[in-house]
């Protein structure tokens, strides 16, 4: 290694920690920062902005062009999954469920109530996750649970962890992970399931110990103003198994993921059987993809990421470092990855949906192996999913609670870690 390689790793480094600095202090948003990175990346490499030879890789053409649509098929499935996600709240499925959680969870036991919005909140955002349906279930489920008698900073923790288990069985993720790392779809939906387990049962000691330790609550609530005109939409007690059709579609009968979602639109609009069904599935469609802008920007802007740090020039100089710290044994895989989880915060190096995504290509292309690799990212994302302090369900959820969204954080990491530390010790029996 010669002395411009050198300050070339040491370049690429700088960047790496001056965007994550940039991004834990709000000074820049990461669906700016990851272009901005595959740039600056990919000039200290060497790689030009632009060649009139088609062969040589350049920024405008490679990073710009291409890197855009890498995720392509991970974007559609998302339009798709935002679809039936808006579907299933306008007409009123979403909500009906909750309510129905409600009217069980009857009563002021707080260990009881608890237990059933957290299945129910796994099972509401393993169809529709993000702001939207953080919104529509945390106005329902934090206000019950403060009646119940459970602390504000408790019942936003409940509302993220089951976003944070019900995520790993989105669909757009399966596709993204699959796509990152070369595998089945079918592959990566089964793990899920697998290793939601320790999450479920890890996760549910934590509420228990948090509503146990819980001691000054409030007994109310005033609700936000929804205007004179808010209405409940009634919907059918069947309808109510729509959220499962997409997974249980593909598992069922091995479809891909847009069939299962067509499938499923079809199904719950027969079900739910609403007034103007045509309008209702037009206008979901719209909505959903306006929902899901922000989520397509940030799916580009890794796309010019992957680009640039698989790219020829910038591969060769970061590949030889992570093969020198990449882990060969069982023992040292889990306590690499459960020590540094931390580093799934803050968009950093092993968050897929920020630095992660290209270090966890690099790491699959460095020797580790693509199943390895995808397993790891993925149990990490049970510590991002719940912790992050930049997730914006975690800014709205701590505003809405009049908590502080870094305590969530601080209540939550250490459970977090035992989590990321049993499922990655799964891993290593499952990857090597």
């Amino acid at each position: 290694m010669n002395f411009i390689q050198i300050l070339q790793i040491i370049g690429i480094l700088g960047v790496f920690i001056a965007f994550v600095i940039l991004m834990m202090t709000k000074k820049i948003a990461t669906i700016l920062a990851l272009p901005l990175m595959a740039i600056l990346m990919a000039l200290i490499a060497g790689v030009p902005l632009y060649s009139s030879n088609l062969k040589t890789f350049n920024i405008s053409t490679n990073i710009f062009a291409d890197g855009s649509v890498k995720l392509a098929s991970t974007i559609i499935v998302t339009f798709f999954g935002a679809w039936f996600g808006v579907l299933l709240k306008k007409t009123g499925i979403s909500e009906g469920i909750i309510r129905k959680a409600a009217e069980m969870a009857g009563g002021d036991k707080p260990i009881r109530i608890t237990a059933i919005f957290f299945v129910i909140g796994i099972i509401i955002f393993s169809t529709g996750g993000g702001l939207g349906m953080t919104i529509l279930a945390g106005t329902i489920i934090i206000p019950i649970l403060l009646t119940a008698g459970v602390s504000a900073l408790t019942a936003s923790i409940l509302l993220l962890t089951a976003e944070a288990i019900g995520s790993f069985f989105s669909m757009s993720g399966w596709q993204m992970t699959a796509q990152l790392y070369k595998l089945p779809v079918s592959v990566v939906s089964k793990y899920a399931f697998v290793f939601t387990i320790p999450a479920v049962i890890i996760f549910w000691i934590m509420m228990v110990f948090f509503i146990k330790r819980d001691k000054t609550v409030r007994k109310g609530w005033t609700m936000p103003e929804e205007g004179p005109n808010k209405k409940i939409v009634k919907v059918h007690s069947i309808a109510l198994i729509s959220p499962i059709l997409p997974v249980a579609l593909v598992f069922a009968f091995n479809l891909d993921i847009v069939t299962s979602v067509i499938l499923a639109v079809i199904v719950t609009m027969l079900l739910a059987w609403p007034k103007h069904p045509a309008q209702i599935m037009v206008s979901s469609l719209i909505e959903g993809i306006q929902s899901v802008a922000g989520a397509v920007g940030l799916l580009i802007g890794i796309g010019m990421l992957l680009a640039s740090v698989t790219s020829p020039a910038v591969s060769s100089i970061l590949t030889p470092l992570i093969k020198a710290i990449l882990p060969t044994s069982p023992l040292t895989y889990v306590l690499f990855f459960s020590i540094l989880s931390p580093l799934a915060l803050y968009r950093g190096p092993l968050n897929t949906y920020g630095l992660g995504s290209g270090v966890g290509v690099l790491m699959a292309a460095s020797g580790l192996s693509p199943l390895a690799t995808m397993l790891a990212m993925r149990n990490l994302g049970k510590m991002q999913g719940l912790c992050d302090p930049t997730n914006t369900y975690n800014v709205w959820v701590a505003d809405f609670a009049d908590v502080d969204v870094n305590d969530i954080t601080k209540k939550t990491i250490l459970w977090a870690a035992v989590v990321v530390l049993v499922s990655q010790i799964m891993a290593a029996f499952i990857a090597f």
